[in-house]
């Protein structure tokens, strides 16, 4: 297990379990969003369906993930870029869904203005995506 995952656990106030450094460790070697069936067909059904979904749960909820629900309608997760925390997620960037692999990936880089609402509306969730090719598939379609 790298030493990052573990010391993320261990910021985050998690007890540290093989799970849930086995699962940290995916999205730290992945550039994309995972889904729940990604992660298990990954770690080759060594925890069971309930036991991803406790740790999925439990990452989200520590702030350490958040939840995307990619145009395909699947949800997805990936590691939270800023500081967020078990009171508020601050993820609000874009989530880019790639037509030709499939994979979403968090674009922490594109800078989202300031929404404002008409008066009496107070959002306290935002959605931005995307669709289109992804960097990789953009440059193979290219190189055809």
């Amino acid at each position: 297990m790298t030493k990052q995952a573990q010391e993320l656990i261990k910021a985050y106030g998690l007890r540290k379990t093989s799970c849930r450094l086995d699962i940290l460790h995916l999205f730290l070697t992945n550039e994309h969003a995972l889904a729940h069936a990604d992660i298990e067909q990954t770690l080759n059904d060594r925890y069971d369906r309930v036991t991803i979904y406790r740790t999925l749960y439990a990452f989200k909820e520590k702030g350490l993930l958040h939840s995307i629900n990619d145009v395909s309608g699947a949800i997805k997760y990936a590691l939270c870029q800023e500081a967020c925390d078990q009171h508020q997620h601050y993820d609000n960037h874009i989530h880019f869904s790639c037509t030709a692999c499939g994979q979403t990936f968090c674009i922490s880089e594109v800078h989202i203005p300031p929404m404002q609402l008409p008066a009496g509306y107070k959002a306290d969730k935002l959605h931005f995506s995307a669709e289109g090719l992804c960097k990789t598939c953009s440059q193979a379609t290219a190189q055809n």
